[in-house]
């Protein structure tokens, strides 16, 4: 009996070791990896092998036919003024606002300034750097250079560092890069927001890249202060890779001060973290 009660306890301890012999980062990387995403397509085209096809309705596809052209125009239309601008929006002041040099230069302003002048710039750049911690096995650092250009352009570098800290089972780091191309949609002296597209490396074991995608905005709300959120998505093997951040920023002249909240998402990983650092621009 006691030899039987041996051999269950040792059994149960193996089986409770298997489920964390691996860290949070190693369970992220294999989730992103080739093969566990060919594994899950595989078994969804399995399970769809046995739907009904459908007949082909050819009155439906004529009407569409015919109705083609002019659901293409509406969209470009649409997605235009989505996207980049609308008339009236042309004929408002921040249709040609400037970048200014840093925000709170003059007075309230962010950083946007409807007159050009001694405040206002063709470039900036400003380079920052946040810690990120869930705790103090699990943490991460952001490396971030983000450029504007031509009043309306953008271009942003993200490099985001992660390393955990098992006891038992050793250290595991993660890299993940991203670059996108930014358009300032809305640029007003309080309140700015933009779109952009770009790509996604997974370095490690995963060693992909994938189409990404990112909005953000800033609010100007009461000198030196602005709130600030931004969202990153992008897909590394059909699964999500995603960032989402909410901050506090605090405004020294060409220095920015943030703390705030990250969220991350990588393949079957969430992790809710606590950011904060420190930029300048030049």
């Amino acid at each position: 009996m006691k030899k039987i009660t041996l051999i269950l306890v040792l059994l149960s301890f193996g089986i409770t070791n298997s489920g964390y012999s691996q860290g949070k980062l190693d369970i992220a990387e294999k989730s992103l990896s080739k093969r566990e995403s060919n594994n899950t397509s595989r078994n969804d085209s399995r399970s769809g092998s046995d739907d009904n096809y459908e007949s082909t309705d050819w009155g439906d596809m004529f009407i569409v036919a015919e109705l083609g052209l002019f659901a293409a125009e509406a969209f470009l239309y649409a997605t235009y003024f989505t996207a980049i601008e609308t008339p009236m929006e042309a004929e408002h002041r921040a249709t040609g606002a400037r970048i200014t040099k840093y925000p709170y230069l003059n007075s309230k302003i962010g950083n946007y300034a409807y007159d050009s002048g001694e405040n206002t710039t063709q470039f900036r750049a400003t380079i920052s750097n946040r810690y990120i911690i869930e705790n103090q096995k699990l943490y991460g650092n952001h490396l971030n250079a983000d450029l504007r250009f031509l009043e309306r352009i953008g271009f942003e570098a993200d490099y985001l560092q992660l390393w955990e800290d098992n006891t038992n089972f050793g250290a595991n780091t993660l890299a993940i890069f991203t670059a996108m191309a930014k358009y300032h949609r809305v640029r007003t002296e309080k309140f700015n927001a933009w779109w952009g597209v770009g790509t996604t490396y997974v370095g490690g074991e995963v060693d992909e890249f994938g189409f990404a995608y990112g909005v953000g905005a800033e609010l100007f709300f009461a000198k030196p202060l602005s709130i600030e959120t931004n969202f990153y998505g992008a897909y590394i093997n059909q699964r999500p890779v995603n960032r989402l951040s909410a901050l506090l920023n605090y405004h020294y002249k060409r220095l920015k001060f943030s703390g705030g909240y990250e969220h991350l998402r990588i393949g079957s990983l969430d992790l809710s973290t606590f950011s904060g650092g420190m930029g300048v621009s030049f």
